[in-house]
């Protein structure tokens, strides 16, 4: 603490993020706020990231999030400020990212809907999270915030992760404290572990089935539980689907790998086929289920860390628990099977028509494109997509190797990438690729500045068709016609070198070298590809 100035309660908040293990914290200053940032220049510890839009500083804490597992904190203002982190905020609760948002509040006296006319009052701002957040806190004293900081920690790392806000007035945050420095809080989740006598029926039933086949979500990937997937899939001889959220979950190459075509017909039939189908880390959505024409014949088992997703979708054992501590159960109780050379020629099958089915369809370009951009990329490094049709095409097609591959499919929003991307890149592992249109690309277009402020290690191919390519494509599928979706765009390579960016004009020829060149450039770096992606026919409409 400089001078004799007193500590107060911002600095309980920053006391108490270091002591829970926060290294990186996102998000943008406001009046309200000011104690609390000013307390970040008397802690150096915490390395802050200033984005220019509060929800794309909410999408950066979810990539950093989703790539580390970690908590990460998220810092903004009364109102305006904090309700727009809520979209963000919406993906992040759909895809279990644990993002902690600390909001400053009006006065005290402000609390409970007083009306009193305070800046960016509202009636009661914490009601507004309620459907995009696990849980809410509101600090009324500076005692308070090292306990409900650290709750909060807990909470949103507790499985299912996802995001949890704390509300502190502006008063709070500014008045001294007597309060000891804090250094004493407990930042481990408690775990969620399943009901032992429904991993032994579930064992029974994956035993006497003769053809079980798994489906593993996101679930299986954020509880980390790969390593325990691939042991019960080789003891069972099970087959392995995976959805678009957990596509690192399995290995792709593996000889049980049906990989993550799910929007299609071959692979939904094959689920459908089993005797028993265990579902792991997924609550089997619209887009798990082929838009819900999956109809499994056999039993269903399903393994869900969110209490309200079991069953939701289709009747089965329930086995509410963690995915990573289920599936090592599981891998402990089931009978190990002897090889089949038969389910593996099945699998095979399978892929082959999946590829039979999408190579008749006049789209070379498409995947040859997503080809070079998976060969420009190295094997470890993170990639995250918006909802731009190349990323349609890369939730299924896209072989994650040892990297990751995050997108905003939870809950469908614009803007994601690039932000979450500049997140990502806190962690310093390597070159972040970021995908996204050029619709999408218009929403985050201000984190260039946010990018070449921290030397951000990313870089952004924008897909250019000159529109809302997807939508484009949805309304000229059902009205024949698209009305709405073109745009007038800028010189995105002139635009980005305007925010001191490098920038590439590029072709569908030479996209994999120029992204090789960029990826291989340290900082970050912007990749324009005009192109208009067609997409794959749709299977679950056949009929």
């Amino acid at each position: 603490m400089s001078g004799s100035a007193p500590r107060n309660g911002g600095d309980l908040v920053t006391e108490t993020l270091t002591a829970l293990g926060a290294g990186v914290v996102f998000g943008i200053p406001g009046q309200h706020a000011l104690g609390l940032f000013d307390a970040l220049r008397r802690a150096p510890q915490l390395q802050f990231v200033s984005s220019r839009v509060e929800n794309n500083a909410a999408f950066a804490a979810d990539g950093r999030a989703r790539l580390t597992g970690e908590v990460t904190p998220l810092l903004v203002s009364t109102g305006p400020g904090a309700l727009l982190t809520l979209s963000s905020l919406q993906e992040s609760r759909a895809a279990g990212a644990p993002v902690l948002v600390i909001s400053s509040q009006v006065p005290r006296a402000g609390l409970g809907g007083g009306r009193h006319g305070y800046l960016h009052e509202l009636p009661d701002q914490s009601s507004s999270f309620a459907n995009v957040t696990k849980s809410a806190y509101t600090v009324r004293h500076a005692s308070q915030i090292p306990s409900a900081l650290s709750e909060a920690w807990r909470t949103a790392a507790s499985a299912p992760a996802g995001p949890v806000l704390v509300e502190i007035p502006q008063d709070v945050l500014l008045e001294a404290t007597v309060v000891p420095p804090v250094t004493d809080v407990d930042p481990a989740p408690g775990p969620l572990a399943p009901r032992a006598e429904v991993v032994a029926e579930a064992a029974r039933l994956l035993d006497g089935a003769r053809r079980p086949v798994v489906l593993a979500g996101g679930g299986v990937s954020r509880s980390g539980g790969q390593e325990a997937l691939l042991e019960l899939a080789e003891a069972l001889r099970a087959p392995v689907a995976t959805t678009f959220g957990g596509k690192d979950a399995f290995p792709w190459e593996h000889p049980l790998s049906l990989r993550s075509w799910i929007e299609d017909r071959h692979t939904t039939d094959y689920l459908e086929s089993a005797d028993v189908l265990l579902v792991v880390g997924s609550g089997l959505g619209e887009l798990s289920s082929n838009y819900h024409t999956l109809a499994p014949k056999g039993r269903v088992v399903q393994i869900e860390a969110d209490l309200g997703k079991l069953e939701s979708n289709l009747p089965g054992l329930g086995v509410h628990g963690d995915a990573a501590l289920t599936l090592e159960a599981l891998a402990q109780q089931v009978e190990r099977r002897p090889e089949d050379p038969a389910v593996v020629a099945e699998v095979a099958e399978v892929r082959a028509k999946v590829a039979a089915r999408i190579d008749a369809q006049g789209l070379d370009t498409e995947q040859e494109v997503l080809s070079a951009v998976r060969g420009a990329l190295p094997d470890e490094a993170a990639s995250f997509w918006d909802m731009t049709v190349l990323a349609y095409w890369a939730w299924s097609a896209w072989d994650p190797r040892e990297g990751q591959a995050h997108s905003a499919q939870g809950s469908g929003g614009l803007g994601y990438a690039f932000p979450a991307s500049l997140g990502a890149a806190t962690a310093d592992r390597g070159p972040v690729l970021a995908v996204s249109g050029d619709g999408g690309a218009m929403y985050s277009i201000a984190e260039l500045a946010t990018a070449h402020q921290h030397g951000a290690d990313v870089t952004w191919l924008i897909v250019d068709d000159g529109g809302y390519g997807i939508l484009r494509e949805y309304m000229e599928g059902a009205f024949g016609e698209a009305t709405h979706t073109e745009l007038s765009r800028p010189d995105f390579v002139a635009l980005a070198e305007s925010f001191g960016v490098r920038a590439v004009a590029t072709t569908t020829e030479r996209v994999g070298q120029d992204l090789s060149a960029e990826l291989a450039r340290p900082g970050p770096s912007v990749v324009v590809l005009p192109m208009h992606v067609g997409l794959f026919a749709p299977t679950h409409l056949d009929g």
